[in-house]
Parts: structure tokens; C-alpha cells; sequence
């Protein structure tokens, strides 16, 4: 695994526990956990259970005990690192959104796509589609329980840069990022949307907006934020993104990503409206999934709350007994099951490296509205 971060102990967690709840088809070894800095990767691969730690990477792809590689980095580094894993013969994850610009993600969806001739498989860690309630939306949709799908609302609202003090972290710098928000979480709520409805997004009319464009330089990180220092620098990417799109299908989508939502911590929500029924996700309840089946008599009309813990449901005949929830940090464990079952059987993972260049275009789509205010743009 090459970072440690946020992401880093989240995919630790994940390749910790799937072996472990999951009958996988080969082992899993946590061989080495890479970082810039020597002494916090060997602290970090310490705590996470990694066997050994590096200060580079090339040397680490280059080994022969090497069969995987995770990619957990900041974005600017995940076109070099994941194209040099692929042309080393190592199967990679790398981490949403796949590049900082769709040039970057054309070029690695080129490398995975060489590489997959070769056998070598890759794939994008848009680990929300492995929550268990909304795989199962994915399904209760392609069963054709909400009809014909006409409109689209995702929501992702968080409040964590509210605070014009806070300090400026990699996530706010864009030759880091790519972007703020947009391609933060909003990425997130593109992939999921075309997930759950099967179609995929071709124009875009969207807005950007920066609340707080200076702030001070970063002492200490930590987690998502950290401690600020008496510098200051400024912020160059998006605080908020909205923007509204139109599907292949023909439905229609609302989208809002923003990171200056006061009181909200991590509200990721989904709602999928058809001619037949609704459903309705979301993050901050992340067992249930609302139904409503427009097709019942009328006086039995209403959205019912299901509780995604059955055997039956998407991944969860692995965990505990029914009613007893999971939460965050499982859906990287299912993330991981399904990467090694793939790579293991010889089938290529979802979501690919084009499908993570697909969500690359929508992005930049939406930042060339922004820019142009043109009232719809392409993605592709």
C-alpha cells in the first residue's frame, strides 16, 4: 500500500478483516506499507499490521513478492505510481477520483487496459457502491422496481472546512487535488448515481464557489484537517459544487458537493425516483434503504424502511445476525473481498480504470460550465 493516511487506515482496516469474514480465494499478506517519511511509514505499517515499511515506492513495485499494489496518495501522484505499477505486472487499486485531470485518467485507463491483455487487473476504490444498502438499491433497480428512473437528487454535505481558520491542507491545494469538493465527495455521488441507475451522465450545467480563499499554512496534519501555522496561503479549489446533469437513459440528476455544510458531518444522500416506485440512501443511516412501491394500494402508500441486514442482502451473510449492524469501515473490507476475488479468477473488477476516466470527464465537464456558464457541456 503506497500512503498512510485517512485512506491508508481505512484500506488497512479493509485488508485486515476481509481474510478474516471472507472464505477469499487466496491469502492476503499485508507485505509493505509505503510513505515519504520512513519513520511514520514504519510507525503506520506498526499499528495497521503491515510486516514491513518503505520510503519508496519504485524499489517496493519492483520486487517479485509484490502482486498488488494500493494506491491511497494524494491525486497528483496517482497517474505516475499506478502506471508503473501496471507496466511492473502488479494489479493496482488506486483511490477515487482516478487522476487530477482527464489526461492523467486517459493515460492510466490506457495502461490498464495494455496491461489487462496481459492478465493484469485494476480497479477504483468508489467504496460506497459496497455498502450493502446501496448494492442492494443497484439491484432492487435493475429488477424494475422503480419503473422507467426520472429524476436523480445526490446530496453530499459536510461541514469540516467551516471554519475560515482552519488550515490548508493538501485537499485545498489544486496542483494536489484536482479539485475541492467536486472531485472530493462529489465524485463519490457521480459514481454512485451511475451505479444504483445503470446510466451514465452526458451533459453537465454546474456552478463553483470558493467561501474561504485564504487560509493558514499547515503545522501538523492530522486525520482531515490539523493544526495551522502563522502563514497563510491560498486556497485554490472549489468549497462547493452544484450542478445538474442529464443521463443516457433520460432521467435527469441534481447534484450538491460541498464541504461548507454547517452541522453536517459526512451526509451523503441518494434518492432515485421512477414511474413505478422510489428509493432513497443514506450514509448517515447506512443499514437502511428507503422504499416506496408506487404500485401498492393506496392506503398502504409510504416509504418503508428496510433494514439491510438479512442474509440475503449484498455481502452481509459474512457479518453478524440479522439486526446487527456494520458500518464505515466495512465497505473496504468488501472493497478488498472483490478485488482479490477478481484477480484471483481472472475477471477484470468494477469499477475500472474507464470507468473512473468516465467520472474524470463528468468532473471536468462540470468545471468547464463553471468556467464558461455555459448552460450545458458535454462530458465527453
Amino acid at each position: 500500500m503506497i500512503g498512510q493516511g485517512f485512506m491508508g487506515a481505512a484500506h488497512s482496516q479493509g485488508w485486515r478483516v476481509a481474510p478474516r469474514f471472507f472464505d477469499l480465494p487466496a491469502p492476503v499478506e499485508m507485505a509493505v506499507l509505503v510513505g515519504r517519511d520512513a519513520g511514520r511509514a514504519a510507525d503506520a505499517a506498526a499499528k495497521w499490521g503491515w510486516t514491513e515499511s518503505s520510503a519508496d515506492w519504485r524499489e517496493v513495485i519492483a520486487r517479485d513478492d509484490i502482486d498488488i499494489v494500493d494506491i491511497v496518495t494524494p491525486g497528483d501522484t496517482h497517474a505516475e505510481i499506478a502506471i508503473a505499477a501496471l507496466e511492473a505486472g502488479k494489479h493496482v487499486m488506486c483511490e477515487k477520483p482516478l487522476a487530477n485531470t482527464v489526461e492523467e485518467a486517459e493515460q492510466m485507463a490506457a495502461a490498464a487496459e495494455r496491461a489487462e491483455a496481459k492478465g493484469i487487473r485494476s480497479m477504483v476504490g468508489f467504496t460506497y457502491r459496497r455498502v450493502p444498502a446501496a448494492t442492494f438499491a443497484r439491484d432492487l433497480v435493475a429488477s424494475g422496481a422503480v419503473g422507467e428512473i426520472r429524476q436523480v437528487r445526490a446530496n453530499y454535505l459536510q461541514d469540516w472546512l467551516v471554519d475560515p481558520e482552519a488550515p490548508l491542507t493538501w485537499r485545498m491545494k489544486k496542483e494536489l487535488a484536482g479539485s475541492g469538493s467536486l472531485g472530493d465527495i462529489g465524485a463519490h455521488a457521480i459514481d454512485l448515481a451511475q451505479f444504483i441507475t445503470g446510466q451514465r451522465l452526458t451533459t453537465v450545467s454546474g456552478m463553483l464557489e470558493t467561501f474561504v480563499k485564504e487560509r493558514p499554512l499547515l503545522a501538523e496534519g492530522s486525520g482531515l484537517s490539523g493544526t495551522a501555522s502563522a502563514e497563510r496561503g491560498e486556497v485554490t479549489v472549489d468549497d462547493l459544487a452544484l450542478f445538474t446533469g442529464r443521463f443516457d437513459g433520460g432521467a435527469v440528476g441534481s447534484f450538491e458537493a460541498t464541504r461548507f455544510s454547517t452541522g453536517r458531518k459526512n451526509a451523503f444522500r441518494i434518492e432515485i425516483a421512477g414511474s413505478k416506485g422510489a428509493i432513497s440512501f443514506d450514509l448517515e443511516d447506512m443499514n437502511v434503504l428507503s422504499v416506496y412501491d408506487g404500485t401498492a394500494p393506496g392506503d398502504r402508500l409510504g416509504f418503508t424502511r428496510v433494514l439491510v441486514t438479512e442474509e440475503v442482502h449484498p455481502y452481509m451473510a459474512n457479518w453478524w445476525p440479522t439486526g446487527h449492524i456494520i458500518g464505515y469501515e466495512h465497505g473496504f473490507s468488501h472493497q478488498a473481498k472483490d478485488f482479490v476475488e477478481a484477480v484471483a479468477n481472472g475477471t477484470n473488477p468494477s469499477p475500472s480504470f474507464a470507468d473512473g476516466l468516465q467520472v474524470q470527464r463528468v468532473l471536468d465537464a462540470v468545471e468547464r460550465s463553471a468556467e464558461s456558464g455555459s448552460a450545458w457541456t458535454p462530458t465527453a
